[in-house]
This record gives structure tokens, sequence and C-alpha cells, in this order.
């Protein structure tokens, strides 16, 4: 079965996590992506764990995509460009404000050859500002946002994550945005282009702080694995030396939550009637659900929750992931041939479309497997493949 984006045709020039996962989402949905890689390879193909010296990240990012190499610092990649621009519905680029321009690759070049191109532009911090050509990454997001200042213990430092969470963000974002252009483009018969930072997605998702901060002068703390919205929130330590997370954001699980614990009187409390009435009580009702908990194992633990009707979730690890019945029922996990590592699993597509599913239709290719196929599209043959090979514009 065809995927809803099949006929969209992708030209993937960014590198490493939020323009390249942007056009990972539009491959999972059928979208042809043609990924413009350097000779010597998007920086991604060497981030993280390598298995018999092949990138295991990129076997992730690049799914779905045709690797095409191209330099695009020669006037021949530029060549080159244009033309596949020229027939594309999205190009995706995450280069320094500027870099197109000096390329000859800008947006009034490509909408000149191609008015209906949608122009995604992907950058720490946008394309206009004092910081727009600043090296931008998601680390940089994370702390300007907000994120790393409310994150931590709260007599520790300022706590940034320990994955591309800026970048994932971003990433989504990009790709609704994509999607957005495209369904605009089909009312009013021309492309447009999409100016994202990666600082601003996030920024969003954090919620109210920019207006706490406006309206009442607050800043929010750093509170660790607890809430100032809800308590009991937080990590619980079980008799097996597992960990469980516990989350009371409706007043009825919470309720249920304390009657399970052996701790009904709580609920009298005028202050237990509120989330933030319980959060400033936070030590109080850790301490009881603590002391409850670590007297259980884990699977005791969650098996009374569940009867209760309360929310608890074990804290995971991959291994538990790919254990999980759950996960199991989801599909949320998938197992792929690749061609240079036999069977590997990793995460599905994001969501099931009941009439138009999308699909994972291979893994990460090596370097440059498509190039000569896709640049045959565009007149190029083996002599002239050689050619450009000799140029270092392919590889």
């Amino acid at each position: 079965m065809s995927g809803p984006l099949t006929g969209i045709r992708v030209l993937d020039a960014a590198t490493l996590f939020a323009g390249p996962l942007a056009a990972t989402l539009l491959a999972d949905f059928g979208a042809e992506v043609v990924k413009i890689e350097h000779p010597n390879g998007d920086p991604v193909r060497g981030h993280g764990a390598h298995r018999d010296g092949i990138g295991l990240w990129w076997k992730m990012l690049g799914r779905g995509k045709k690797s095409v190499t191209l330099y695009l610092g020669t006037p021949e990649g530029q060549d080159l460009f244009r033309r596949m621009a020229a027939d594309a519905d999205v190009v995706i680029e995450n280069f320094r404000p500027g870099t197109l321009e000096r390329w000859g690759l800008g947006y009034d070049v490509l909408r000149e050859l191609n008015p209906r191109l949608v122009l995604a532009r992907v950058t720490g911090f946008g394309q206009i500002g004092p910081y727009a050509r600043r090296p931008g990454f998601g680390t940089l997001a994370e702390a300007m946002s907000g994120f790393a200042a409310m994150t931590g213990e709260p007599d520790g430092p300022p706590t940034l994550p320990p994955f591309g969470l800026a970048d994932g963000i971003a990433a989504l974002t990009a790709a609704f945005a994509i999607m957005t252009a495209l369904r605009a483009r089909d009312r009013d018969g021309h492309g447009q282009q999409i100016d994202l930072s990666i600082v601003e997605p996030i920024l969003t998702v954090l919620g109210p702080h920019i207006l706490a901060y406006d309206q009442l002068g607050q800043l929010p703390p750093r509170t660790g694995n607890r809430s100032v919205n809800n308590a009991p929130r937080n990590i619980y330590r079980t008799a097996d030396g597992g960990w469980v997370a516990v989350s009371t954001s409706a007043q009825s699980i919470a309720e249920r939550v304390m009657r399970l614990v052996g701790r009904p009187e709580f609920i009298e409390h005028p202050w237990f009637g509120d989330g933030t009435g319980r959060a400033a009580h936070a030590d109080e009702l850790d301490a009881a659900v603590g002391e409850w908990i670590s007297r259980r194992d884990t699977a005791d633990v969650v098996d009374a929750f569940e009867k209760a009707e309360a929310a608890v979730a074990p804290i995971y690890t991959a291994a538990d992931i790919l254990a999980d019945p759950q996960f199991r029922a989801l599909e949320a996990i998938i197992t792929l041939e690749d061609p240079e590592l036999g069977p590997i699993r990793m995460q599905n597509i994001l969501f099931r479309l009941s009439e138009t599913p999308g699909r994972i239709r291979w893994t990460g290719p090596p370097l440059g497997a498509h190039t000569a196929e896709v640049l045959a599209g565009y007149g190029i043959d083996e002599a002239g493949l050689d050619r450009l090979r000799e140029r270092g514009v392919v590889r």
C-alpha cells in the first residue's frame, strides 16, 4: 500500500539531527527522500554507538532515504542541486544563514526554478537577529530556552538532557511546518520558505514559564523529579532495587494513591484539595508513598497501583522496553533486515493511520549508495560520474 506522502519528493540537505529527523518522518509515510551528503558523509554517521565500524544512529536516522553524495561547495555540485530542486517538492537544509545564498542556491534562485518548492531552513537561532550566524546546536537551545535552568535537583546545577531533546522537538515541528506549507501550496499554487529555529519549539513545549515571569515575576525552581503542580509526583525505590514513577496530576488519582498506601487521613486536609496545595506538602506525601513502596518489589507495586487505578510506571531501560508486552502490542519496536548488519531493531513509525499507514522501507543505507541511480535521472552517465568523482564532487 502506498503511503499518504507517496509522490512527495524531498531533498534532505541537512546534517545531524533536527532537519534529517524531520525528513525521516516524511520518508516513513511514503515521501521519496533523497539524502544529499557531503562526500565525507553526514557527521551523524560517526555519532554514538558503532558495530563493525558502522554507525547505529545513522541506521535509524537514514531509514527510507536514498543516499547521494554531492559537494555543494563546487560549481558542478551546485548545478546538480539546482536541477534536483527544480523537480522537488521540499528542500530541507540547516546551513548557517547566508551559506545557500553564497552558493547560488538561495530561495530566490530555487523559487525561480520551481515556484512550488517548499524550502525548510532549520537553524539554531533562525535566519534573522543578532545570533542568526552563530553555530546552533540543540544543547544551546536547551540552555537558552529555560529548560536547563528548571531541570535538576534543588541544590544542584542546571541540567542538560543526555540526548537530542531540542533537536527532536524541532524535528517534529519541522515536519508539521512542511506539511502545513504543502497544504498551503495545494490551496494557493505556490511554495514558500520556512524559517525554523531549534530554540523556539522547546521554548513552547516548556509551557507557561514565560507567562509566569511576565505576570507574576516568578521563575520556576529546580525540583528534581518533583512537580510544582502536584504531589505525590516522584520516583521511588522498590524493595528489589528497582524504581517506579508515580504521577497524580488528577485529584482522584492522588486520593487513590493515598488510600492505597494506607494514609487516607491526608485526603481530609484542606491543602490536599488541589495540586498546588499538595505540592507544598511534597515532603510529607513523598515520605508516606516512598515508605510503602520501599517494602515491596517492583512487580507488586505496579500490580497494586493498577488494581487501585492509580498511575505508576517502572523506570525502564532499553532491555525492559524490548521485553514489555505493551510495546509489543503497539509494535513500537520493529525488526528490519539491514544489508550491512543483518537483523536490527529500532523504533517504529510514530503513529498508526487506519487507512494509509506508514512503514519503514529500508534502514540507513551506505554512504552514496544511490548516487548513480539518482544522478542518472539528471543525465549523468557512468563516464560523467567518473569525472565528478575525480573532481571530488561525488563519492
